[in-house]
């Protein structure tokens, strides 16, 4: 797979975590402080718009939301 077909999965995996637990772009960033990661909405939907962003911040949302499992397919 190129890059961009790895970014749109990632892309994906992330958004559909926040939608299955019902949780806005807004709603992360208070929960993301929750944890301690400081960020703001309009960074936090350029980083999914674009889908480039780091394994480290991917696991702070993951973690921020309450994912505990993860499928890949």
């Amino acid at each position: 797979m190129a890059d961009t077909e790895w970014e749109a999965r990632v892309k994906g995996l992330l958004k559909a975590e926040l939608k299955r637990h019902n949780v806005s772009y807004a709603q992360l960033v208070d929960k993301l402080a929750d944890i301690g990661v400081v960020d703001s909405e309009p960074n936090i939907r350029n980083k999914l718009s674009r889908g480039k962003f780091t394994a480290v911040f991917m696991l702070q949302c993951l973690e921020a939301v309450g994912v505990k499992e993860l499928r890949l397919s």
